[in-house]
């Protein structure tokens, strides 16, 4: 019975999702039907070329990007939850996310202290400095990870890795240009259309290799949720596993704010809404489930940053916590309680 609610779940919010997938492609500053789009996909002669050319180069990519930060933050936000038995854990607590931001800052704000121009760099700057700096922490991480024993402690140690990059951004910006200090917020305002179909594609083999790891994680992380002394009589190895799911979390997660910068929200949130949904513990359920709504939520939030048929955009960062923050507060007193 149960498994039937399940399918039925699946089946209802896919349908969802592939709706919003299209309404996201059609919106912007030029409206184009949905009719459209689909004979654009197809490759019919039937379309206007320049609207073509909107849907193929940009509006597809940016609606593809949402597909899979979404779903790779809702993820990594289930496995943090789960590792750390911490509602309030995310994808940014190791302080990956920090460590791609502090990357960046180097780049655009180094000018100053290290003698060097951002502008001498090619499109892939961003995302190299940006990976650079995920890997520092990543390896950071894993090596205090191997060190110590108590799980609450890497979260402590992760947490401190976030405030000593925060603390080294402070210093940059306190000696870059207005005009630097300018370019880094922008950034961090975070983007979903800035990625090209090649940028999309290392971004795509990334996401498919962490997604595909999930699978093999399942089982320990189901014994998580009853206690490490639970997980060690199951024959689960704790330290491979609790590296595993560092590892996976904090390469996708250091990848999604590499290409797209620092997005709020998601990550914590969503794996929530997913648990409120199935009203379930099982990550066999939780996985996908996580994945299709925070490909849900996100298109709705690009949905609402580019003000349908207008030329302004909102920042994505933004509209994230500002529109969907509020929706979880109404569904967890509704619900009257939270649980991992």
């Amino acid at each position: 019975m149960k498994q039937k609610v399940y399918t039925n779940h699946f089946l209802i919010l896919s349908i969802v999702l592939l709706i919003f997938f299209f309404v996201n492609i059609s919106l912007g500053s030029v409206s184009i039907p949905i009719k459209d789009i689909i004979n654009t996909l197809l490759n019919l002669d039937s379309v206007k070329e320049s609207w073509s050319t909107i849907i193929l180069n940009f509006r597809l990519p940016k609606a593809i990007t949402a597909l899979m930060i979404g779903s790779g933050l809702s993820i990594c936000g289930l496995l943090m939850q789960t590792l750390f038995k911490n509602p309030l854990a995310g994808p940014f607590v190791l302080g990956i996310s920090s460590g791609a931001s502090l990357g960046v800052a180097v780049l655009i704000l180094g000018s100053a202290i290290f003698g060097f121009q951002f502008t001498v760099f090619s499109n892939w700057s961003l995302p190299i400095a940006a990976s650079l700096g995920a890997f520092l922490v990543l390896s950071a991480v894993i090596i205090a990870a191997n060190k110590v024993r108590n799980t609450m402690s890497i979260l402590i140690i992760g947490l401190m890795f976030g405030s000593l990059t925060s603390a080294i951004i402070s210093v940059l910006s306190y000696f870059s240009e207005a005009s630097e200090i300018q370019q880094y917020i922008y950034w961090n305002f975070g983007s979903l259309g800035n990625l090209s179909w090649n940028e999309l594609l290392v971004f795509f083999l990334f996401y498919v290799i962490c997604i595909i790891a999930c699978l093999f994680i399942i089982k320990p992380l189901n014994s998580y949720l009853l206690g490490e002394n639970y997980a060690k009589s199951l024959g689960i190895n704790i330290k491979k596993s609790r590296n595993i799911i560092l590892l996976i979390t904090s390469i996708l997660t250091g990848v999604i704010t590499a290409f797209s910068g620092p997005i709020a929200f998601i990550g914590l949130a969503v794996p929530h809404l997913a648990r409120l949904l199935f009203n379930t513990s099982n990550h066999k359920i939780l996985l996908p489930g996580s994945a299709i709504v925070g490909g849900i939520v996100l298109l709705i939030c690009d949905i609402i940053s580019q003000f349908p048929s207008s030329e302004f955009t909102l920042p994505i960062n933004a509209v994230t916590s500002l529109f969907g923050a509020p929706i979880v507060i109404w569904l967890l007193i509704r619900k009257k309680r939270i649980y991992i």
